[in-house]
């Protein structure tokens, strides 16, 4: 089964202002991922990053819908040395610290999909050498749902 790690951007979509044509396409595209989930037919995997930043959200309507997204994932990640030497290498080409790690944990356990909504991270996340595969939530979305 594909397992597939969302930032906290994805998971922050939903709740973004939806006037703007792209965010409300990438809403849909994120709550088609999340179906797929639930339906099974992939793993979301979740992390003491994901839940450190995401209850972190001053907001408690957004902080509490982050986390009912998150109470969907079928694995928690851990932070390990390799993670953070992984995360240290990733800082020094210009990821920052929280991407780093969301990343490097994503890389050290081989999850087979990372998906952001950040343009500026996932150029940088291409440009690592990486475990597992960066990709938008349309890429995504179009590799679930041929």
């Amino acid at each position: 089964m594909l397992s597939i790690y969302l930032d906290t951007c994805c998971l922050q979509r939903p709740l973004d202002d939806q006037r703007q044509p792209r965010i409300r396409v990438e809403t849909e595209a994120v709550l088609a991922v999340l179906a797929v989930i639930q339906a099974g037919e992939a793993m979301m995997v979740t992390s003491d990053v994901l839940e450190y930043e995401i209850g972190r959200i001053p907001d408690e309507s957004r902080r509490h819908a982050a986390l009912e997204m998150l109470s969907l994932a079928g694995k928690r990640l851990t932070i390990t040395e390799a993670v953070e030497r992984k995360a240290e290498t990733l800082e020094r080409k210009g990821i920052h610290a929280m991407d780093a790690l969301h990343l490097a944990l994503a890389s050290e356990y081989r999850i087979d999909r990372f998906t952001t909504t950040d343009d500026a991270l996932l150029r940088k996340a291409r440009g690592a050498k990486l475990q597992c595969a960066p990709l938008s939530i349309f890429e995504l979305l179009l590799e679930l749902t041929p």
